[in-house]
């Protein structure tokens, strides 16, 4: 019995999710933009526009609570407020009862409210979700009013009419904390969750198998790297386990602490033995308006494919130069924020990994790491979007640094290796654009990192990666505005609804440059296409088929030019909790 709440729950949260989206860009396009009546006593002086809804119902998908009748407050089209208490209105105010009706949509306080009031629960009557033209009170798109089927209250009889209800705690319904990254599916296990009034916590679980074979490999390649058919076969790539939740305070505060072993996110220390390592243990303070402070072991805010797990993007590995460059986790604090109108990000932070490491705070390197994205454009339906960002690193590298990945296969001999260098310091550069549209999505980054080595001459070491991805069964990835990232695949229809689940294709370009001054890492390009099935958002099935060229010549002879040619393949299963 247990199982089957557990998929009607999944059920409905996935379909209501995907329904919203469409429904309200049926509105958009169907319905002239309605002005909302006004309240005839009309103040000029009266800056902010506010939009009360009075009497709304808000549903517990999971079945657990009762549901909750609420007030809603949007403020010059921000969603502001959500409060079972009563509401100050002016004269310059535009009030509604919703008459009970149940809300659909996005509630992040300080964002731009989308969502739709429906006449009948989505969750017990599926015609409310099949025909939302025929069901819908209210539609609010970008802070706007695009149907309305409610009439307009005068302030006086709303006051009058307003239920004294003793303020009741809500978590949720009052703050929305910062991302973490979690995938959106584990709202609906219940077995892994504890909630009560003063904290929350989940069980965070992902198991990664793997299956290796190279397929290719000439006499070239097999003196630059060994002989890669002693790495066929299979492995555990990555067991995660973990825990995340909040503290309620009146701002929740968001905690996560999850290891693993072979952990997804590898770093710069391509010789550990540890079996295994802890990935986070990190703490998410809310600060002043639209900010939040993060404290502790967390990734650096550097590129979007750092940033985004790795499990959830097209490719099962990163690109060599983002494993090569680019670290994984650090110790240290973040501070970071949204503005513009949800269309800029920002994020700074310095770190120092002196807890995990030997030595004292002073002995080990410090780093300082930023981020900032941007949104220029999005279309009204937000089915369009570009994406721009710039990351840059500095490090004192008092700790010496050294540069190595695999190609972009876990089960590998190390492809690039600079060895280690004794360096002044090193400052890293990184750009990023992507464009989606739809089920479309290309992404594209170029990093550089120009280490201060002088008896090295100096050297910089580039690379780049272009993907393009596409969704054969429609679903189209979200962007999060406020961490400048893009969300995982969903699934619209998973297997266990008879469906096909989520079916997506991809392809990538990747070079690596690392060769220059004194250095002779090697130099790489690489061909990826992949196939990702997404069976139920807890179980994946994908495929990885590389061509890789790498030029190590400078190691045999300054004169030579020897490129080494291999290619394999990689399956994958990956199960969540």
């Amino acid at each position: 019995m247990k199982i089957k709440q557990n998929i009607f729950t999944m059920f409905w949260t996935t379909l209501t999710a995907v329904i919203f989206m469409l429904s309200l860009l049926s509105i958009c396009q169907a319905e002239q933009v309605a002005q909302a009546p006004r309240a005839k006593a009309k103040a000029p002086e009266v800056v902010e526009q506010k939009i009360v809804i009075r009497n709304i119902t808000f549903v517990d998908p999971a079945k657990k609570k009762k549901n909750t009748t609420a007030n809603l407050i949007i403020t010059n089209k921000l969603f502001d407020l959500v409060t079972q208490d009563d509401i100050d209105v002016g004269h310059g105010d535009i009030i509604f009862d919703a008459q009970n009706g149940f809300i659909l949509g996005s509630l992040e306080p300080g964002e731009i409210a989308n969502f739709l009031v429906l006449d009948a629960n989505p969750h017990e009557n599926i015609e409310a979700l099949l025909d939302t033209k025929k069901h819908v009170l209210l539609a609010i798109h970008n802070g706007v009013i695009i149907r309305n089927n409610l009439r307009a209250e005068s302030n006086i009889s709303a006051i009058a009419e307003q239920k004294r209800v003793k303020p009741k705690r809500t978590g949720w319904l009052s703050y929305t904390p910062p991302p973490i990254v979690l995938p959106s599916n584990y709202k609906d296990a219940d077995w892994i969750k504890f909630d009560n009034d003063y904290f929350s916590t989940i069980l965070i679980g992902a198991l990664a198998l793997d299956r290796q074979s190279w397929e290719s490999q000439d006499e070239a390649s097999l003196a630059q790297v060994g002989d890669l058919q002693d790495f066929n076969g299979g492995e555990i790539r990555a067991l995660r386990f973990g825990l995340a939740g909040a503290i309620k305070f009146d701002k929740p505060w968001i905690y996560m602490i999850t290891g693993a072993t072979n952990t997804f996110d590898k770093g710069f220390d391509t010789n550990t033995t540890d079996n295994v390592s802890f990935m986070d243990w990190r703490l998410d303070i809310p600060t002043f308006y639209n900010t939040t402070l993060s404290i502790g072991k967390q990734k650096e805010p550097i590129s979007m494919e750092r940033l985004m797990s790795m499990t959830f993007l097209p490719m099962q590995e990163r690109a060599l130069v983002s494993d090569a460059l680019l670290p994984s986790r650090n110790f240290g604090a973040v501070l970071s924020g949204i503005t513009l109108n949800q269309t800029l990000t920002w994020a700074g932070g310095v770190f120092n990994n002196w807890i995990e490491d030997e030595g004292s705070l002073s002995e080990n390197s410090t780093e300082l790491v930023g981020r900032t994205t941007w949104l220029p454009y999005q279309s009204e339906d937000e089915d369009e979007l570009i994406h721009l960002a710039f990351g840059l690193r500095y490090s004192d590298a008092k700790e010496g640094l050294r540069y190595a990945s695999e190609p972009e296969f876990n089960k590998s001999s190390t492809f690039v290796d600079t060895g280690d260098i004794d360096a002044d310091n090193s400052v890293t550069y990184n750009l990023e654009a992507a464009w989606r549209k739809g089920p479309v999505w290309v992404i594209g980054e170029y990093t550089k990192s120009k280490v201060a080595a002088d008896y090295l001459q100096n050297p910089e070491l580039s690379g780049y990666h272009i993907s393009a991805v596409f969704s054969v069964t429609g679903e189209m990835r979200e962007y999060n505005k406020r961490s400048g990232t893009f969300s995982p695949l969903r699934v619209a229809r998973s297997v266990e609804q008879g469906g096909w689940g989520a079916l997506e294709v991809s392809t990538r370009w990747s070079v690596f440059d690392g060769s220059d001054g004194g250095l002779a890492a090697g130099d790489t390009s690489i061909l990826s296409v992949g196939f990702a099935w997404w069976l139920t958002p807890k179980f994946n099935l994908n495929f990885n088929y590389r061509w890789i060229d790498l030029d190590r010549c400078s190691f045999i002879s300054e004169a030579c030019n020897l490129q080494g040619r291999s290619s394999g393949f990689n399956t994958r299963l990956a199960l969540f909790l």
